[in-house]
């Protein structure tokens, strides 16, 4: 079974943190939530979430990494030395990196794994990112084994993506089919 560890920092955008986890689930894939600091983490809008575990305490033994964007979320995320010398390390070993909204600017800036890639992230936050990538503004952008989306309204393509990169291409379109259309 896949695995992932997403993220979670004060501050998060809930859409872009909880479809992950929902969709990822209906497609098998295990989902880790890793808070910060603290196991209780609230999103952008007021909305707690109980992680599975912290940062200081997690064994990093997953497939992937996936990363909510929101405010201040993303940039507290990018202020955590350990979860970007964790991108840094997964991006090395070829593992999966994914981020949606501010996430890929912030964070994969920050990281510095951004240098000859496209990427997307949330309208406007590209200035952020630093140099050496290439914003394309698409809702969606896959880049060998990083993933990144354009924030709340891309989160269930986004997911998808993330799905089709650990299962494949038939159980991300099943999930999305089931999801996205009523009465499926």
């Amino acid at each position: 079974m896949s695995k992932v560890a997403l993220i979670l920092a004060e501050g998060f955008e809930e859409v872009e943190a909880i479809t992950p986890i929902d969709f990822c689930r209906r497609a098998g894939i295990e989902v880790i939530t890793v808070g910060l600091a603290e196991k209780t983490v609230t999103g952008a809008h007021g909305i707690p979430v109980i992680a599975d575990t912290i940062v200081q305490d997690f064994d990093w033994n997953v497939d992937g990494l996936v990363l909510p964007g929101g405010m201040p979320g993303a940039a507290n995320i990018a202020a955590n030395g350990k979860v970007l010398e964790m991108v840094r390390q997964f991006d090395s070993e070829k593992k999966l990196v994914a981020a949606i909204c501010a996430a890929p600017a912030l964070v994969f800036g920050s990281a510095g794994i951004l240098d000859g890639r496209t990427y997307t992230c949330f309208p406007g936050m590209e200035s952020q990112a630093g140099e050496g990538g290439t914003y394309t503004g698409n809702r969606v952008e896959i880049t060998g084994h990083m993933i990144t989306g354009c924030g709340a309204g891309g989160a269930a393509e986004f997911s998808g993506a993330v799905i089709s990169y650990l299962k494949g291409k038939d159980v991300s379109e099943k999930v999305l089919r089931t999801t996205l259309q009523p009465g499926m």
